[in-house]
């Protein structure tokens, strides 16, 4: 990745149409959320209130792409029985619905016979990658991410998705 390269707020900003999410790891250990994770973890309170100092800058972010026309969807393969990150993220999900995300989760069992992509990854209008790249642990690795442009791999990540998407349950009638 060079120095040059756009990241997620650029990618995000120049979006028209869509911004769509795949993820597909059971944990993950990013910093940035290691210590509201613990917190939950201790006492099973998940900061769901969208004007936190925690969640403002994605609420705001996310409200703004909304608001320019741009769908943004997330999808989750995961596996069962979830793993306490899950059951994590679930908790926290109402504020990315509050933002304006649909969000869709997949039980990985149902996912078997879908190519997928070898990594998370953001679609923006069908056109552009952006893949996360994490250790084994599940921080962010070196690089972070890639950009890829390449229509063979726009078309895979798209088609993953829309597969995922399809299959999904829709957040509120998954349970965990």
């Amino acid at each position: 990745m060079s120095q040059n390269e756009p990241g997620f707020n650029e990618l995000l900003a120049a979006a028209k149409h869509s911004a769509v999410h795949l993820e597909l790891r059971d944990s993950y250990g990013v910093g940035d959320e290691a210590e509201d994770f613990e917190t939950w973890k201790r006492t099973g309170q998940r900061d769901i209130d969208p004007a936190s100092t925690y969640w403002t800058p994605w609420v705001d972010l996310i409200r703004s792409t909304v608001a320019r026309g741009v769908i943004v969807r997330r999808a989750r393969v995961v596996s069962e029985p979830v793993t306490d990150y899950i059951r994590y993220e679930h908790a926290g999900t109402v504020v990315n619905l509050q933002a304006g995300e649909q969000v869709r989760w997949l039980p990985r069992r149902q996912a078997s016979d879908i190519a997928l992509p070898g990594n998370d990854c953001w679609v923006f209008d069908r056109e552009i990658v952006l893949f996360n790249h994490f250790s084994g642990d599940g921080n962010w690795s070196e690089p972070g991410w890639e950009v890829r442009s390449e229509p063979a791999v726009a078309r895979l990540a798209s088609a993953a998705f829309e597969a995922v998407w399809e299959r999904g349950i829709p957040h509120e009638k998954f349970t965990v």
